[in-house]
């Protein structure tokens, strides 16, 4: 059985400035307060999951626990066919300790050299975990096609190299409010709210 988000208080469980705004931008229907994990002063935890359900399911459990409040956490990142399915739940780490995308997307383009295949999917998981230890976890998917150079600044992470299937755009030059609306976070996101938070 599903169960209802009725508190009037979310913790985001990042400490990825992107992401929280993200993440906060598609809770503005739903009159919800956020406040990050970082904000609160919660450290990451340790992501020894292997999947990225693993990962969101440890980090919303982390920060539920901690915080003594429900906590929304997402897990994502790209997985590229012609390298199978790297760089995945380690995509963050592929940016190193200062979170370099600029080298990330670089690694993943020389990963890439000599091969034709092109395609990738981002992945996200999230998961709202109580205080309770009670969790619903939801997965979302776009497919694409990686692009170099990089173009746009208007996302983060690897979106500039990204052009989701059927786009002339990749997520760094796509307006915010389009690609919250077609992105693999909302279409994890739909899922989540038709079953945690839809009346």
């Amino acid at each position: 059985m599903a169960r209802r988000f009725t508190e009037g208080k979310l913790v985001i469980a990042s400490h990825n400035p992107g992401k929280v705004r993200e993440i906060g931008e598609l809770l503005t229907p739903f009159a919800v307060a956020v406040v990050s994990a970082g904000d609160l002063g919660i450290s990451e935890p340790e992501e020894t999951g292997l999947t990225f359900l693993a990962n969101a399911e440890l980090k919303a459990r982390h920060s539920a626990e901690a915080a003594g409040l429900p906590a929304l956490a997402d897990d994502s990142g790209l997985a590229v066919a012609a390298l199978n399915g790297d760089p995945g739940i380690y995509s963050a780490r592929w940016a190193g300790p200062s979170k370099d995308f600029q080298m990330a997307m670089h690694k993943v383009e020389d990963g890439l050299s000599g091969k034709t295949d092109r395609s990738a999917s981002f992945i996200c998981a999230l998961a709202l975990a109580w205080p309770d230890g009670h969790v619903e976890t939801f997965e979302g998917t776009v497919d694409g096609t990686l692009v170099w150079p990089p173009r746009g600044e208007k996302g983060f992470g690897y979106d500039a190299m990204f052009q989701p299937a059927g786009q002339s755009l990749t997520y760094g030059e796509i307006e915010p409010a389009d690609k919250h609306a077609t992105s693999h976070r909302a279409a994890a996101f739909a899922k989540l709210v038709d079953r945690c938070f839809k009346g």
